[in-house]
């Protein structure tokens, strides 16, 4: 893996190491007591769909009234309520992210305007491949809202996405069975069991099969997922956690429909425009995961952790490029990157207190190493050269004969990175807190165009700051203003290839202001608000002096607010309600448009709400509402995807301790709509009517 990653790998064990060899000396001089390091490991807080952790923000053990950022979470109850299994099904409740397609084989979204296929963490550590992430083996899911350099490294300019992983107990004993069917004939079985062999040991196994399918023509796939976990208290204050996820994805790859008169295409919702052969995708995942914590004192945490991650992804595509009612264009490539990830972390969080003020200091560092290759094959359709054709529109798409060029494009990089950052969260008697910090990352990027034999190697070296204040008037409000940055290097998220051309250009930044207000009126319920201005710059363009030279002067900016409601409002009432504006454009010219232009995929106005009502002990019943204004599907603006309004119901009822029946609607009222594209001629229409019934069963 080279001198880079055995460098990080001396860091980490002299992280770790010493702290085992402590534990072990000090076992027996400290007092008997719960397990302590669980403070500053990410976990639930509370059951229901509230949440009072906040760590995963600052990687301190730190209430979520007391971060200065805004924070959206969907816990374990709300996923289950909702009958949800898949993260893009999740983050649609998300207010401030709105889905792209992804181009039908990926995660993909835009967090405050900000477009990212790479920005998503498992338990705090990047997870940035490109595929479709499932929940069975997940607790819950975070949306950090705003530039997230401090915690997560590069990216995350408008937001990071993180999932807490289900973890062992040691003091529980549980098996949890489900199965659920939807009026399409898609299915899931899933499996939670877990099992303590000793008093400091346990163990839990995830497992999940589902088979896919909806309205549209011969779209279908199928999903395997295992995942097993091991906890062992190691002492009265050290504990390692074990994880390992395998995934196995394959599914019809599907583009959506194209674009007429400035609009999605109408009256063919259903059509698949490809070769339901052909447009296939196959993803196979590996993730394993040990972390180890410890507590030195009360007071002072550590934690280490090494991740590794195997990915291997192959999908083809035939896909519509455009329509004028009468034929419809096709263009179709197969494309297939395998990435190995290597990553490893270590914090250390010192807690202290003095007459008037109280202390969290946390020292960290993250060495990571990369390593992709990605390949595409041109499609040639018929006894021609032609690598796009024109076809009859019809209810069912004829494609004409084609076949594979040889590779077309083939490249290689290798990505190292280092990071050491240095947090700071001062309380100044009962109403004042400060948050500061610094992150320096150094980002080493080599890439290799295979068949041109031209390489690129890019290295930046950056400093990231966050600053915050927080207003405490009583313990249940809090006040904050905050200023944080990130930046990603011109290769884009996948950092697949770095161009002569490019090397010369320093990352892009991000520079996020925002000011908010969090009150807990009541002991389960959170009530936040916030407004934001968020700011991109160094994006590359035309020289607009019209030399022909690329220079780097691209900017964009996005402000808003949103509000939201988490929690258990009554004994029979709980909810997760939000409500997002926001406004963006290019403020100059540059790569992704024409000055003035309103950012992509970017509705004004956002409502999501879910609520639950309990009846009685056995019967309740959930209303969700989805709303978004109209958007364009690209930066031309030319393509508009009308606004809509979706309404979800559910049903539960209790036949016993042990089993419980559910009922999920999907679109209650047929909506006929678009959530989503990817650019202008793929434009996913949404699913009509659908009915899911579940059973859930605990043994």
């Amino acid at each position: 893996m080279g001198s880079f990653t055995l460098r990080s790998a001396l860091l980490l064990t002299a992280a770790v190491f010493p702290a085992a060899a402590f534990a072990s000396e000090s076992a027996d001089s400290q007092p008997e007591r719960d397990y302590l390091p669980s403070e500053i490991v990410v976990t639930g807080a509370r059951g229901g769909y509230g949440l009072d952790d906040g760590s995963t923000a600052t990687k301190t053990p730190t209430p979520l009234i007391d971060v200065p950022q805004g924070i959206s979470f969907i816990t374990e109850d709300q996923l289950e309520d909702q009958s949800i299994r898949q993260l893009n099904e999740a983050l649609r409740y998300v207010p401030g992210v709105s889905l792209e397609t992804g181009e039908g084989h990926r995660d993909e979204v835009f967090i405050r305007g900000q477009e990212t296929t790479a920005d998503f963490y498992l338990d705090g550590l990047r997870d940035d491949a490109q595929y479709y992430r499932p929940l069975y083996n997940i607790e819950r899911v975070e949306v950090l809202k705003g530039a997230n350099a401090l915690i997560f490294g590069r990216g995350a300019g408008g937001g990071a996405i993180n999932r807490v992983s289900k973890t062992a107990r040691t003091a529980e004993i549980f098996t949890t069975a489900q199965a659920s069917v939807d009026t399409f004939g898609a299915f899931a079985l899933q499996a939670d069991v877990n099992q303590p062999l000793t008093d400091t040991v346990a163990i839990r196994l995830n497992g999940t099969y589902e088979e896919f399918d909806n309205d549209r023509d011969f779209y279908e796939g199928r999903f395997i997922g295992l995942s097993p976990t091991l906890t062992a208290d190691l002492g009265p204050a050290t504990r390692l956690t074990a994880t390992y996820s395998y995934h196995d994805d394959e599914r019809v790859v599907d583009r959506g429909v194209p674009s007429f008169q400035g609009g999605p295409l109408r009256g063919y919702d259903e059509t698949f425009f490809g070769d339901p052969d052909f447009n296939r995708s196959q993803a196979e995942v590996h993730i394993g995961r040990i972390r180890l914590d410890h507590e030195f004192a009360p007071g002072l945490n550590a934690n280490a952790t090494v991740q590794y991650g195997d990915y291997d992804k192959i999908y083809g595509n035939i896909l519509p490029t455009g329509t004028d009612r009468s034929s419809v264009s096709l263009d179709g490539y197969k494309d297939s990157t395998t990435r190995e990830n290597l990553i490893g972390q270590a914090n250390l969080v010192w807690q202290t207190e003095g007459t008037g003020f109280g202390s969290t200091l946390l020292l960290g560092l993250e060495g990571s190493r990369q390593e992709t290759q990605n390949a595409r094959r041109v499609v040639r359709f018929g006894d021609t050269d032609r690598s796009k054709i024109t076809t009859p529109l019809a209810d069912r798409i004829v494609v004409p004969a084609f076949t594979l060029d040889p590779v077309s494009r083939s490249r290689e990089s290798t990505l190292e990175t280092l990071s050491f950052y240095l947090q700071e969260q001062l309380e100044i008697g009962d109403h004042v807190e400060l948050v500061g910090g610094l992150r320096w990352d150094r980002f080493d990027l080599d890439t290799v165009n295979i068949i041109s034999g031209v390489a690129g190697d890019r290295v930046d070296e950056r400093v990231s700051p966050r600053a915050g204040i927080i207003l405490k008037p009583v313990e249940q409000l809090s006040f904050y203003a905050s200023y944080t940055e990130s930046f990603l290097p011109q290769a884009g998220d996948q950092f697949l290839l770095i161009s002569p051309g490019e090397e010369r250009f320093k990352p892009e930044k991000f520079t996020n202001y925002e000011v908010g207000v969090k009150w807990a009126p009541l002991d389960e319920v959170l009530v936040t608000a916030a407004a934001f201005r968020l700011d991109r710059t160094n994006t590359t363009a035309p020289d607009p002096d019209n030399t022909g030279l690329i220079v780097q002067t691209g900017e964009s900016r996005v402000e808003g607010f949103e509000i939201g409601a988490v929690g258990s409002i009554t004994d029979f009432w709980k909810a997760n309600l939000g409500y997002t504006y926001l406004d963006g454009e290019l403020r100059t010219s540059s790569d992704f448009g024409v000055a003035g232009a309103r950012l992509q995929q970017l509705p004004r106005h956002q409502i999501t709400a879910w609520n639950r009502f309990d009846v009685t002990e056995q019967f309740g019943f959930g209303v969700g509402v989805i709303h978004q204004s109209d958007q364009f599907a690209s930066f031309s603006n030319t393509v508009e995807l009308p606004g809509y309004w979706r309404v979800d119901a559910a049903a539960y009822y209790t036949l016993s301790d042990r089993i419980g029946l559910q009922l999920n609607i999907e679109n209650l009222f047929d909506e006929t709509y678009y959530p989503s594209a990817h650019g202008n001629n793929n434009i996913q229409p949404a699913e009509p009517f659908s009915a899911r019934f579940g059973v859930r069963v605990e043994l």
